[in-house]
């Protein structure tokens, strides 16, 4: 019995041991950036833990492969925080509130990553990445509803289903040509097995393809890159690098502006030890890409470099590294061409980089700089940002940072943003909506802003008055002339930053005028603006005046319509009228005469107010001496009154009192008629 007991004993320590030196396995897989290998080893060893006998080293367990799926952007992250926090790991390190929130941001469930942030910010308040992944997850809902010009669409000739499509990037300036990184399979002939998944990311290598366009425009047949791989179903050759790469992974690329050279991502494991990623280079002969060499940017060649962007003159290179000297994470670093070397490698700072990651860099033509990261506030994992050197700060390099929005950032990891030439025209990639977490090619274009001013030119009455002329003067130099339609309407194109004045004009009608400008817009206008013209002739009669009951003292509810009137006057500055007031029949004739010409006055003397010369006006009271005379318009609303009916005292006590009120009310009006048309011109 006894040496059954002591051989159960020993089975146990050896099985305990056993668990140890797997975790420590785990931890050097990780360690070297074999994120899917060290998942699959730690979920093991949770699984033989006990909560209550190896609660801490379960927690332990638990947060690495938690830290695993985060990294490969595998859901099961925030599954496998849970389990460590309820092992208390948080007492061990409070950087699983962090990650957490991290992990649980880029599923969008941004309340609990609020809470996630704010349990780690109790410890380390100051800490940036925290800070900006707390007030994204407020500030969610309002982003969302923020417009943007750009538009955006799958790129599914690109795409290739349950596979990764990312880092687009046009070959050279002439954008005819378009490079990728892609795990797709090439189609398979006779035994040929498929190349050994990664250890990194569980998933088949990832490889340079490219595609041309064909004489319509269109993208052709997607190829590896030429000259990079060759087709054998050999065993490849296991050298650092060459064409037959083997188990090396390539991709995330950019080109010289002649398109001669490319400097790409390449990571291969040597005796089964993986080397970290480098940057490699490769010249272009013949139509094919030449052999890869290494760039060498770091005197330690252990440091990890990729994701290489060059500037506009290729005297700068970009590049992300995990080098010492950064701010935590991933950064995106530069250094600069000296005799045919890259050197003075430096990270960009604060301004660009934080203790979380930043990657895919890439320099637009116009010098701006675009990037990912997952540090900075946005909509969850990497988001695209657009940084560009705040010109007012002389004595340091500061940056001005915007999300690109909405419209290429999400949930997931939105990265690797190209442009074609100076264009605001390209393609960038994104796992958004994809269940498997697979990424996908999108295009956006940014459509070209359309200012329009349009509208219809009316009489008073609704007619469209067809002659009519709209002279456009802009701050530009612009002085144009159109006709209306024959319906009345009109339709102008407009520049952007300009200020405008317009005058419309007709036979037999005065003058209409409006001015604004187009100034700080940021996407396409439409200035719809309606003239209606005031006949010459004719009086007008002024809607929407009131006065007090009984009284003279005009109602504020009268302001608008009066505006209009100071505006008619000083856009026809030469002419004179005369402004009446009318009453209805009831009361006293003397009594109405009085308020009428007061009501006329009151209107007068807002007109003064506001700037009009008294002696361009005249006011009269007519009481209720002159009913109106009943036109088509007037019949078309009411047609119980007949058209050229006047509304007198005989006609209206002859209807109902309904009717009768209706007539009392168009009786009841202020009116302006013009008098002369010559004021200061002799």
């Amino acid at each position: 019995m006894k040496s059954k007991i002591f051989i159960l004993a020993a089975m146990l320590v050896l099985s305990g041991c056993s668990i140890q030196q797997r975790i420590k396995r785990a931890d050097k897989k990780f360690a070297i950036g074999e994120y899917y290998t060290a998942a699959d080893i730690y979920k093991q060893c949770y699984s033989r833990l006990s909560t209550k006998k190896d609660r801490e080293m379960k927690g332990y367990v638990a947060f690495k492969q938690g830290e695993c799926y985060r990294i490969l952007n595998n859901p099961r992250a925030v599954n496998c925080y849970q389990s460590a926090l309820r092992c208390k790991y948080h007492l061990q390190d409070s950087t699983i509130f962090l990650n957490a929130g991290l992990a649980l941001q880029y599923q969008g469930k941004y309340k609990d990553a609020a809470k996630s942030y704010e349990l780690y910010l109790e410890k380390h308040p100051d800490n940036y990445v925290a800070q900006a992944g707390k007030y994204a997850c407020g500030k969610i809902d309002e982003w969302k509803k923020e417009g943007s010009r750009y538009k955006v669409t799958e790129a599914k000739e690109l795409n290739q289903k349950r596979t990764s499509n990312f880092a687009p990037m046009f070959v050279g300036s002439q954008a005819d040509v378009l490079m990728f990184t892609s795990n797709r399979q090439e189609k398979q002939t006779g035994t040929k097995k498929l190349k050994r998944p990664s250890n990194v990311t569980g998933q088949q290598l990832f490889q340079l393809y490219q595609t041309k366009k064909n004489a319509a425009g269109e993208w052709g047949e997607i190829a590896l890159a030429e000259g990079l791989y060759e087709s054998s179903d050999s065993e490849q050759q296991n050298d650092s690098t060459g064409k037959q790469a083997g188990t090396a992974e390539m991709g995330v690329s950019c080109f010289s502006r002649d398109g001669r050279t490319m400097y790409f991502t390449y990571s291969k494991p040597i005796n089964g030890k993986d080397l970290g990623a480098k940057i490699c280079r490769s010249e272009r002969a013949s139509g094919e890409w030449g052999e890869p060499q290494e760039v060498k940017i770091f005197a330690d060649s252990s440091i990890t470099v990729g994701h290489p962007a060059l500037n506009t003159t290729g005297d700068t290179l970009y590049f992300a590294s995990d080098a010492p000297g950064g701010e935590g994470g991933k950064d995106i670093w530069m250094a600069e061409l000296d005799g045919g070397e890259w050197k003075n490698a430096q990270p960009l700072g604060k301004g660009i980089n934080t203790a979380a990651d930043e990657m895919y860099p890439y320099v637009h033509e116009d010098g701006t700089l675009y990037f990912s990261s997952n540090g900075h506030p946005g909509y969850g994992g990497l988001d695209i940002y657009k940084a560009q050197r705040d010109s007012t700060q002389k004595d340091s390099v500061v940056w001005v940072l915007y999300n690109m929005g909405p419209q290429f950032n999400g949930i997931g990891d939105d990265f690797g943003i190209t442009f074609e030439g100076n264009t605001q025209d390209g393609f960038f990639s994104s796992n958004k909506g994809d269940k498997k977490g697979f990424d996908k090619i999108y295009r956006f274009w940014l459509p070209e802003m359309e200012f329009i001013a349009e509208g219809v030119v009316n009489d008073e009455q609704g007619n469209p008055i067809s002659d009519a002329k709209l002279r456009l003067v802009g701050s530009d130099g612009t002085n144009s002339k159109v006709s209306a339609r024959r319906d009345g309407t009109y339709k102008i194109k407009l520049k952007k930053d300009v200020k405008y004045v317009m005058l419309v004009t007709a036979r037999g009608y005065l003058n209409s005028k409006e001015q604004w400008n187009t100034k700080d817009l940021k996407d396409s206008k439409t200035y719809t603006m309606n003239f209606t013209l005031s006949p010459i002739s004719r009086p007008v009669k002024m809607e929407n005046i009131f006065y007090e009951f009984g009284r003279w003292e005009l109602t504020k509810a009268s302001e608008e319509e009066l505006e209009k009137l100071v505006k008619l006057l000083q856009d026809n500055p030469n002419i004179t009228i005369e402004l009446s007031a009318h009453t209805d029949l009831k009361g006293n004739e003397d009594f109405n005469q009085e308020l009428s010409q007061k009501r006329a006055q009151s209107c007068c003397d807002y007109l003064i107010k506001h700037g009009i010369e008294s002696e361009r006006l005249t006011p009269v009271g007519y009481g209720k001496s002159k009913p109106v005379v009943a036109d088509k318009a007037l019949h078309d609303k009411y047609p119980f009154i007949p058209q050229e009916q006047v509304l007198d005292e005989r006609f209206i006590l002859a209807l109902p009192a309904d009717k009768q009120e209706i007539c009392n009310q168009i009786n009841r009006r202020t009116e302006f008629k013009v008098l002369k048309t010559t004021y200061k011109l002799y």
